[in-house]
């Protein structure tokens, strides 16, 4: 541990709320055979880890990035991920990006809850791959490993925000019937962000795949749908 990662850790532990350590291993499933099984938990709100690591995200090193997304409390983990969004953020070289993003694929393993996918993936792999070729994400995709396979879905977040909708649909068709809640709520979520952005290509796909999705996945997909609307989608009247 170097002297600021022992800064880092220590100002998270100033933030942290005891009430809220021991209602986060519930929230995020870290029981025997659960999603997030073993992960520990100092109590500390996100907008509280936000401020930390726009505090020292500029002076981190790739080493202490390291120490920091492998560390075994979640919101070191996390710091670290939101630490190195802002460094890739204020990046604009593309070589020292894909060092970058080079580094956060090697240590994907560590991204491993939803919220750590989610503040990360989209800023970083969907960002950097808008442009360039998507094979990554379909390798990703089939890798048969949860949190991989959320970050090639929630990736495509980027370019749905800039209009792009085609890699998107393609991986909500390859993970449409996955059998993991938490990548029926990826796809839902981005169907949905779809949707927000161009109604008619959201009700494409729900039309040609609605009978198969899970519910979790419609309901995510159509939660923002006038409510006479919702209710024929989820009954079948489309």
């Amino acid at each position: 541990m170097s002297v600021l990662t022992e800064q880092i850790i220590e100002a998270l532990r100033e933030k942290a709320i005891p009430e809220k350590a021991s209602f986060l291993p519930k929230f995020f499933k870290t029981g025997p055979g659960e999603y997030g099984e073993g992960d520990q938990f100092l109590g500390v709100t996100v907008p509280d880890q936000r401020a930390i690591a726009k505090l020292f995200f500029k002076e981190i090193s790739l080493e202490e990035f390291a120490f920091l997304v492998r560390h075994p409390i979640h919101e070191v983990r996390l710091t670290g991920l939101l630490a190195l969004v802002y460094c890739y953020e204020k990046t604009k070289n593309e070589l020292e990006q894909k060092e970058l993003v080079d580094f956060y694929l090697a240590n994907l393993d560590h991204v491993n809850n939803w919220d750590l996918i989610d503040s990360s993936s989209h800023q970083i792999l969907g960002h950097f791959y808008w442009k360039k070729e998507k094979t990554l994400f379909y390798e990703l995709a089939d890798s048969g490993h949860l949190w991989r396979q959320r970050a090639a879905m929630i990736s495509s977040y980027f370019w749905i925000k800039k209009g792009e909708f085609a890699d998107a649909l393609a991986l909500a068709v390859k993970f449409k019937n996955h059998p993991h809640d938490l990548m029926h709520k990826a796809v839902g979520w981005m169907l949905r962000e779809i949707g927000n952005r161009d109604f008619e290509t959201e009700m494409e796909f729900l039309k040609k795949h609605y009978q198969s999705m899970p519910r979790t996945a419609l309901r995510y997909a159509i939660e923002k749908f006038p409510e006479d609307l919702r209710q024929d989608v989820l009954k079948g009247n489309v």
